[in-house]
């Protein structure tokens, strides 16, 4: 069974647009380097087209992959957030225990990039973040021993 995958409207376009390009432009991409590989003769003892057959299965299964997202996909609908509670589609303001003020949103994990600053609900921040107020305390285990943060402000992001 599928778990529900939560998108925000932009997460949803990202999936929509990058499964458009892989079914259309890298699928003929694909099918044109197997043609061609096909033409050096013997496809038995044919490395070129092994290596494209293998790309062709790795890009249908992500095409598969992005069809079984955007099919149980939840939107997150950013007029019904209030600045109240964090939820997925909140960014939140915090400040941890050094001083460092912190801005991260909560999105879906199809969605999550923590390099941006983008964190999923499902992780270890996110879970400590969601369902909390402003002011709120919050303290969740990570690899180099616990961590607090406190939240200073909840914006719709």
């Amino acid at each position: 069974m599928p778990k529900d995958v939560i998108l925000t409207p932009e997460g949803l376009a990202n999936l929509k647009a990058e499964l458009e390009h892989m079914s259309t432009v890298r699928r003929r991409e694909v099918a044109a380097r197997i043609k061609e590989a096909r033409d050096f003769g013997d496809i038995s003892e044919n490395a070129e087209y092994d290596d494209a057959k293998n790309e062709q299965a790795m890009l249908e299964g992500r095409i598969a992959q992005l069809e079984e997202k955007l099919r149980s996909a939840t939107v997150i609908d950013a007029t019904e957030l209030d600045t109240d509670i964090v939820r997925v589609g909140s960014t939140v303001h915090v400040v941890d225990g050094d001083g460092a003020k912190l801005k991260y949103t909560i999105v879906g994990s199809a969605e999550a990039k923590p390099a941006d600053m983008r964190l999923s609900n499902e992780s270890p921040v996110g879970k400590a973040l969601v369902g909390r107020k402003k002011g709120d305390e919050v303290v969740f285990a990570t690899p180099r021993g616990e961590r607090k943060l406190k939240i200073s402000k909840i914006e719709v992001a």
